[in-house]
């Protein structure tokens, strides 16, 4: 199996359900719109080229290994309030709202976990 491909794709897929993320949240009025959104598109900026431009170089696995943390954590974060996910997933949108979070999560992990991989080979070749 290509780890390199894997963690690309994988990378890319959370980078493009976060941003889907980050409009939901913005339209149901979780997170403020305006400008402070600049700051979550200079994160999305910094890990796609972490993703792309660095790949298979230990600052992209770095990247890559924390924007897989982050992703992750997201589901947490929103689930983890008492009856917030339930009311979300009644309300309008819920099911595509609880997907994405689902989806953020398996990538996420997915991306951190290989990216952990690649930083721990990279060690490896370094070291001989």
């Amino acid at each position: 199996m290509k780890h390199n491909v894997s963690l690309t794709i994988a990378s890319l897929l959370s980078i493009v359900l976060m941003t889907i993320h980050q409009a939901d949240d913005v339209v149901r009025g979780m997170s403020p719109g305006g400008v402070v959104n600049m700051v979550g598109v200079l994160i999305f900026v910094v890990w796609l080229y972490g993703t792309v431009a660095l790949a298979e170089r230990r600052a992209g696995y770095a990247i890559m290994l924390l924007g897989g943390l982050f992703g992750a954590a997201v589901p947490v974060i929103h689930m983890r309030g008492a009856g917030l996910g339930a009311a979300i997933a009644k309300s309008d949108g819920g099911f595509f709202f609880v997907w994405t979070l689902i989806a953020l999560g398996v990538t996420g992990v997915f991306s951190a976990l290989v990216a952990a991989r690649g930083l721990w080979e990279a060690r490896v070749r370094l070291a001989r």
